[in-house]
Order: structure tokens, then C-alpha cells, then sequence
């Protein structure tokens, strides 16, 4: 008989009581690992546990993100919540109502084969047994671990799970209740700001303690170790008027300027860089009867740009350090925080609170760091540290700049016998949890070193994410190129590498197809034998009316472009419709999606659209910018986003959404697809092809110049 294999996170934390409980009369307490940033994974994890439970969504009491309380899944990212996390939580559910049900057969004498439960009561063939199981908790042992003998229930029989929910974290945001970290008020809580390092390695020169004294207009504390500078004070009002200004009056040693011209990817082509191929090797002679044909595209740093900047708190009383922050990784910011300040893990406890969804590293994770340092400065007295707008968009870790250039043997048909996606990339994957890259860290004496320059494997991988298309070439590769030293931090951004090795792909893949003279569906289809893949790509031709043939250049566009996210998360088909004069209009946009099962196809469609719109922020605007200091695209003028106005008819439909299929991610499949769709849609207007990110004024006008 073989043994059933639990799924991967149920195994890391088996114990049954860490993911539910029935400590409370007529209420279940379930917990999850997984936190919300603004994605519904919560409501979704809600339905799955109201499902295989049997009980009403109403009578769940959630516990999410907390080392104390909930089992340890790492970082809420890589659309991985559902697809892994969703998983487990099923598992341990559908264990715990089938030891209830063992229970009550074996203490009561029923059949076991007559039980079910029907919210929480015990049920024989469809009567109430008066049993349910807050009666039976105290005889089921849940601090057992999790067998993965207790088969899930099947989609037939699905209630709960399949339909759409209201967000159950919506209301208090909209209403404007005490959401968000940044509403946290403790007892005796005083407000701190950093003044922050220019540059790793700096170090302070002077300080005019009496300028930011004067600055204050009222009582401030001054805090300092190493090179670590806070300001800290009751009044949060006169704490931010001091760090308004504190930079100007705190000097520093051993900056080095930096070169503006690192703002554009192709900088990235004279570094030094860590290479590897991933595939065959590249063939040593053209294979007879092909053309060679490539194409580069390149895209700027990106930054997170959050609605509101970073907070963190943090009280250190009686040797134990408490922490509230908005991080996606309760547990590897704990363990950062165990070897920055020198503690035991178990003497730290960090509570996730929702703040402004980033998907990706932002400052959420530093700015916990910078409360802790401080309150363990201050034991007993709790500290709040809130970031200001000019700090997030300048020290918050960026999305790496990137080069990929796309190589292809052609046939005769038009299709490519062999691929390579060459790739140069900084760092995607430097999350404090790897061992580093925490900002206060660097600045307290005796800093950790720099982190090694590695990346994953692929698949998923990180700069290399879906560099590999899905289509059936005889022959594809990665050359992937890190860049270990950038001008500025880099790591985690949503997609990574996928949302320019996408749009690489896909905009070459058109490209091939106007040299074979085919059209863009029907080229890609010719290519494509994954039976989803298909039918997400035709459907959205369905859906947007795709017509082959429509001439070019005529200042109206349409484009588009598929892609799997990770090759193993959900598919996405996305074609857009722009109007393009001296600058980009993005019109009108489809997507066909295919997530596997959809918990709550609201909330995947939400997702869907979200990522339609961030996608189209990167095309159209968003680039980091530098200059000599580093980055000095700092407000809403320098680093522009998408505005309201801005935002196009999006249609989303997901395909098969109840197919008895495992669940696919879904969070971050749209953005690479919508970005190369728009690439696409420019071209075909323009009769002219841009292959630098962002889409801006200044490179449409080029573009016009040079036809």
C-alpha cells in the first residue's frame, strides 16, 4: 500500500492544531501562513476551510501571518498562495472533519459510513445526532500530525468553493476603519524616522544636532548606533518636520557617485557577469536552410510605488521583541531579525497587519527593522516608524533593470527550428529572509556581508522567469547573465523576470510572424500544441473580435500575447487596442485566463484586472530615475503611474474555472502578457516597433521620426 504524500507545506508543518481549532463555542479557529496585500487570498482561504469543513464561512475565525499562531509558508509571493498554500489548508481541513466523524462513530456507535457534518453538526443519514464539533473537541486530538489519508471532497460536491465571495477585508478599508498598520496606536507609543545611509558602507561625518533641534519646534530624542540615525518623539508631527530636514543637516563619508547612465538596461552589457546556459548548448554552426534573425528590448528599474509608505512597530519588553508589520514573510523577517539584532528566533514575535499592497520586497520589511533597533534601544516603550513618501521611492528595493535579447534560426516555414532568450539582470531574489539586504543592518556596527550573488534554478527561476517559451520549438535555451553589482537595491517585484522575458518573446514572436507573413494568432497557434494554451488564446481572439489582416501604421493598434506565468502557474491571453499620436492610448483590453479551479472567480478576475493595469503602468510610464546621488524619481511628477483617468475597458473571462483541475496561481499571470500585448498594439499603430520599456512621448516620437 503506498503511503499518501502530504503536500509540500502541510509536510513542513504537519501538526493538525496549527492550521484549526475549536476553542472557541460555535466558531472555528483556522489559520494560515499566507497574509493579505491587497490580492483576496484571504476570503479565498476562508472558503476553502468553510468547505472541506462543512460549516458556514460566517463561523471562521482567521488567524494569518503570525509566528506565534500560524504555520510557517514562508513569503506570501510567486502567485504561489492558492496553488501550494490553498493546498495544505484543504488537506489539514479535510483530515480534521474526518477525525471528528471517526470520533463520533467510535464514542457513539453510529455507522461511519451514515455520518457527515452539516455546519459543524453531526449528521446521520441527514439527521442531527445532537453532536457537532465543539462537543467532540475535547476527545479529538489535534495536536496529532496530518496523515494525508482523508481524501478532499470532490468539485461535484462543492457549495462554497467555485462561487464568488464578497472580500472579506474590503469593508473596514472602504469605510475607513483601522485597516492598516499605519492605524496601530500602542500605549505609549512614540513615532521615529531614519535618517538613512546614502549608500552602503557610508559612514556619518558630522551631525548639527542643533539644527535638528531647531527644526523641531518641540521635543525630539536622538538616537544613534554606528551609522544608524533616528530621530524619535511623542508628537509624530514634530518627528516629521525633523526628518523633512535631517538629511541636510547629517553629513557622510565614503559616497562615491554614481553614473545617471545606469538608468537605461543597456549599461548592463559592460558589467562583469555570472553566466550560465540553461537548455543544450548553443549550436556550434547555423543549422542549413535557416536565417538568423534577433531582436533586444530592454526595460528601466521599476519601483513598488505603493499608495502609502512603508510602517513598521515594534515593543522589546522582558527580553521579548513584539513586531507589526506589513512584511509577506512573518518568518523570514524573523529569522533577519534574529541575526541582525543577535537574538534567539524564539524570543522574537512578528504579527503581520495589512499596509499598501506592493506584491514584492518593498520597504515593509526595513521598516519593521528600523522600529525593532530602536525599541530594543528603548525597552518597554513602543515604536512606530513610518516611512515618507521621498524614503520609500528612494531606499526601497527596486525591480532590476534588464536586457533580453532574443535569438532565433528561422526556417523556411517561418518557425523557428532553434531559440535562444539571452538574458542580463541584476539580482531578483534578495529578500531579507536569504540572509540579508536589510537596510538598518548595514547601518548598525559589525554589518553582515553582502549577500551572494545567486539566483533560483528554473524553473521558476527569477531574472530567468519564463525566458523559456512555451512554444514547440525543436530546439531553446537560456543564456542567463547576472549582474552582481548594481547602482542601486534590487529584489523582489511581481512577475521578477517574466514581465520583460515575456515581452521580449512575445514581441519577437510578432516579429517573426510579419516576416512569415502570417498572422499573429494563427503563427502562434501553428507552434502551440499545449491543448490550454490553445484554448486561452483562441478564446481571447474570440472575445476581442481578432481580425487578420488590419493594415499597420495607420495610428490604431491591436496586439497580442500569451504566456503560462512560471510555465506551471496559470495561463494568460491578453490582446489590447491602443490610439497612438505623439503619445500611447491604451483603448481597450481582453484577457482569457485559465487558473485551473477558481475559489472565488470574483476574486481571480479582480486579480486578473489588477494585473492588467499594473502591466499597463510598467508599458506606458513607469522608469526608475537617477542621477548622481542615486535615485531621484521620488514623488508622483518624476515617477509617474497610471492614473484613473488612464485606466482602459478591461474585459476578463476565465475558461473551465470549475474543471476539476488542481488550482493554478493567478496573481502575477496577466502582467507579462498585458505588457507585450500594449508592445504589439504600438507597433501594429505605428508601423514601427519600440522595444524599450516605458512606452513613452519621447520614444513614440522617435519612432515616428525614423519611418
Amino acid at each position: 500500500m503506498n503511503t499518501p504524500t502530504l503536500p509540500p507545506l502541510l509536510a513542513a508543518n504537519p501538526r493538525l492544531d496549527r492550521w484549526v481549532g475549536f476553542s472557541v463555542p460555535g466558531r472555528v479557529t483556522v489559520s494560515t501562513g499566507r497574509v493579505e496585500i491587497g490580492q483576496g487570498v484571504l476570503t479565498a482561504m476562508l472558503q476553502i476551510a468553510a468547505e472541506e469543513l462543512d460549516i458556514a464561512p460566517e463561523r471562521i475565525l482567521l488567524q494569518t501571518g503570525d509566528t506565534d499562531l500560524t504555520p510557517n509558508e514562508g513569503y506570501t509571493a510567486g502567485s504561489q498562495s492558492i496553488q501550494f498554500g490553498g493546498v495544505a489548508l484543504r488537506a489539514a481541513c479535510a483530515e480534521v472533519r474526518a477525525l471528528f466523524l471517526d470520533h463520533a462513530a467510535a464514542a457513539h456507535g453510529y455507522s461511519r459510513a451514515e455520518l457527515a457534518v452539516r455546519d459543524g453538526a453531526i449528521m446521520q443519514r441527514g439527521n442531527p445526532t445532537g453532536h457537532d464539533y465543539w462537543s467532540l473537541a475535547a476527545g479529538v486530538d489535534l495536536t496529532r500530525h496530518a496523515t494525508g489519508q482523508s481524501p478532499t471532497k470532490s468539485v461535484a460536491d462543492y457549495r462554497v468553493v467555485g462561487r464568488s465571495a464578497a472580500r472579506i477585508d474590503l469593508a473596514a478599508k472602504v469605510l475607513g476603519g483601522p485597516a492598516f498598520i499605519h492605524d496601530m496606536v500602542l500605549d505609549g507609543m512614540v513615532h521615529a524616522r531614519v535618517v538613512r545611509q546614502p549608500r552602503r558602507g557610508a559612514t556619518i561625518a558630522t551631525v548639527d544636532e542643533a539644527a535638528l533641534r531647531r527644526a523641531a519646534k518641540g521635543p525630539i530624542e536622538i538616537v544613534r548606533n554606528g551609522n544608524f540615525f533616528a530621530i524619535l518623539g511623542a508628537d509624530e508631527t514634530v518627528v516629521e518636520a525633523v526628518a523633512a530636514v535631517g538629511p541636510n543637516h547629517v553629513a557622510w563619508d565614503g559616497i562615491d557617485p554614481i553614473n545617471p547612465y545606469q538608468e537605461e538596461a543597456r549599461w548592463l552589457l559592460q558589467q562583469p557577469s555570472i553566466d550560465r546556459t540553461i537548455g543544450p548548448p548553443l549550436p556550434a554552426e547555423p543549422t542549413p536552410g535557416t536565417t538568423r534573425h534577433e531582436a533586444t528590448y530592454t526595460r528601466m528599474h521599476v519601483a513598488h510605488a505603493p499608495v502609502a509608505p512603508s510602517c513598521g512597530l515594534a515593543l522589546y519588553r522582558d527580553g521579548k521583541l513584539q513586531v507589526w508589520t506589513h512584511s509577506q514573510g512573518v518568518f523570514p523577517l524573523r529569522d533577519g531579525l534574529a541575526r541582525t539584532l543577535k537574538l534567539d528566533p524564539a524570543a522574537i514575535s512578528v504579527k503581520h497587519v495589512q499596509g499598501p499592497g506592493c506584491y514584492g520586497h518593498n520597504g515593509a520589511d526595513d521598516a519593521a527593522t528600523d522600529a525593532a533597533v530602536i525599541a530594543l534601544l528603548r525597552p518597554g516603550q513602543p515604536v512606530r516608524v513610518r516611512w515618507r513618501r521621498e524614503e520609500e521611492f528612494g531606499f526601497e528595493p527596486v525591480s532590476p533593470a534588464m536586457v533580453v535579447t532574443a535569438h532565433a534560426l528561422v526556417e523556411g516555414s517561418g518557425h523557428p527550428a532553434d531559440w535562444t532568450t539571452e538574458i542580463w539582470s541584476g539580482r531578483h531574489t534578495s529578500r531579507p529572509g536569504g540572509g540579508g539586504n536589510l537596510l538598518a543592518a548595514e547601518a548598525l556596527p559589525d554589518p553582515p556581508p553582502h549577500p551572494p550573488a545567486v539566483e533560483g534554478g528554473y524553473p521558476p527561476g527569477a531574472g530567468t522567469r519564463n525566458g523559456e517559451p512555451l512554444y514547440d520549438f525543436p530546439a531553446k535555451r537560456i543564456v542567463h547573465h547576472l549582474i552582481a553589482e548594481t547602482p542601486v537595491r534590487t529584489s523582489s517585484m511581481r512577475g521578477l523576470g517574466a514581465t520583460l522575458n515575456v515581452f521580449a518573446i512575445e514581441s519577437f514572436m510578432d516579429e517573426l510572424a510579419e516576416r512569415a507573413r502570417q498572422d499573429p494568432v494563427a503563427y502562434r497557434l501553428s507552434v502551440l500544441s499545449d491543448s490550454r494554451a490553445r484554448a486561452v488564446v483562441e478564446h481571447v481572439a474570440g472575445i476581442s473580435d481578432w481580425q487578420a489582416g488590419l493594415p499597420s501604421g495607420t495610428g490604431r493598434g491591436r496586439g497580442i500575447a500569451f504566456a503560462r506565468y512560471k510555465n506551471m502557474a496559470a495561463y494568460a491571453a491578453v490582446v489590447a487596442e491602443v490610439a497612438v499620436d505623439e503619445s500611447v492610448r491604451l483603448v481597450r483590453v481582453r484577457c482569457a485566463a485559465d487558473a485551473g479551479l477558481v475559489i472565488n472567480p470574483d476574486g481571480a478576475i479582480n486579480q486578473l484586472e489588477g494585473g492588467i493595469i499594473h502591466g499597463a503602468s510598467w508599458a506606458l510610464k513607469e522608469g526608475v530615475r537617477l542621477d548622481t546621488a542615486g535615485i531621484s524619481s521620488r514623488d508622483w511628477e518624476s515617477y509617474p503611474v497610471l492614473r484613473f483617468t488612464e485606466v482602459p475597458e478591461v474585459t476578463v473571462e476565465l475558461v473551465e474555472p470549475l474543471a476539476d483541475r488542481p488550482c493554478l496561481g493567478v496573481g502575477e499571470a496577466a502582467g507579462g502578457p498585458t505588457v507585450a500585448a500594449i508592445g504589439n498594439a504600438v507597433a501594429h499603430a505605428l508601423g514601427a516597433r519600440l522595444r524599450d520599456l516605458p512606452l513613452t512621448r519621447e520614444r513614440v516620437m522617435a519612432a515616428l521620426l525614423k519611418t
